[in-house]
């Protein structure tokens, strides 16, 4: 082992373990991705639509007694039969969690203090305990350039291990060496997710939305109008502001090329490319009625995603 792979192998800033997720989970207890939530949380209907929660399973039909909701009269039964006939329905008892978790080679980036990678991955691990927590089932898929792991929504704690554990081996498989043959398309992910979810499902999607095109976009409101949906887009500030001094070597592997932050055309393109990006995601939050969370490589995703759920840090 390499002096390099030993110093990207013991921090928790570029690769993740399965501890280091599983410890993530007890910490942001106070997290909640149910109906009812914090005034000030990203998913409160003052910020997007709300949460639609489990939906409702249709028990029986009978008489109509005094007191009954006029509302769950069932008008066609009544018409046929000449009596009142009212319509039961019970709660779900839970409802599967998608999450379709990015560990592509576009994630394994950070100017800052952790990889995207790691923020999608943490983030994701405090998403599928608090589902499994609030009585949900749990699964999704974990996806690199070549490789990913399908995991059906169950409401077991062992299948909760195996997501984290699929979770960290496609985080740990990223490296500065990797040279994918072929790259697993965002759009061939949502595909999947939408066929398995159907319909009332959460899906959560944590990436850096790399590859998005038109396409994507129909994909995305077939998801949004059957299931709730939220997307967590990790973003490094790099992107979001080019250092006019910045010179880089650029690499996949193979192919090597200068990059020259100090041409303003060349950094305008850049930066125009990832100012698209965004206002496409935004404006498809705003048209579809999801909520768009931001994440960054700047602190702890445990951190962000207290603040975006109107919590205080740290699990307050």
């Amino acid at each position: 082992m390499s002096q390099r792979d030993a110093i990207t192998e013991n921090d928790p800033r570029i690769q993740v373990s399965a501890d280091q997720l599983r410890r993530l989970g007890p910490r942001a207890r106070s997290l909640s991705l149910l109906p009812h939530q914090p005034a000030q949380s990203v998913l409160n209907g003052r910020h997007a639509s709300r949460l639609r929660g489990r939906g409702l399973n249709f028990e029986e039909l009978r008489n109509y007694m005094p007191g009954d909701d006029v509302r769950t009269i069932d008008w066609k039964v009544t018409a046929r039969t000449g009596e009142p006939y009212v319509r039961v329905y019970s709660e779900e008892r839970d409802r599967a969690t998608l999450l379709l978790v990015d560990q592509r080679m576009s994630m394994f980036f950070g100017s800052q203090v952790y990889m995207k990678s790691v923020v999608a991955a943490e983030a994701a691990a405090i998403a599928a305990q608090r589902v499994l927590a609030q009585g949900d089932r749990v699964g999704g898929f974990v996806f690199g350039d070549e490789v990913i792991a399908e995991h059906r929504p169950q409401r077991r704690a062992v299948a909760l291990h195996r997501f984290l554990n699929s979770v960290t081996k496609a985080n740990n498989l990223l490296n500065a060496d990797l040279r994918p043959q072929n790259t697993i398309e965002l759009n061939d992910v949502l595909q999947r997710a939408a066929r398995i979810a159907g319909s009332n499902a959460l899906v959560l999607v944590f990436s850096d939305f790399d590859g998005l095109n038109s396409h994507s976009e129909s994909l995305i409101r077939k998801l949004a109008a059957a299931n709730d949906l939220i997307l967590f887009s990790v973003t490094d500030p790099l992107a979001r502001n080019l250092p006019a001094r910045m010179r880089a070597a650029i690499s996949d592997g193979e192919l090597q090329a200068d990059f020259d932050a100090s041409d303003p055309a060349l950094r305008d393109k850049v930066q125009q490319a990832f100012r698209n990006r965004t206002r496409e995601l935004e404006h498809w939050s705003r048209r579809y009625g999801f909520p768009l969370v931001p994440l960054g490589t700047e602190r702890p995703a445990l951190d962000q995603m207290m603040q975006h759920f109107g919590l205080r840090a740290g699990g307050g």
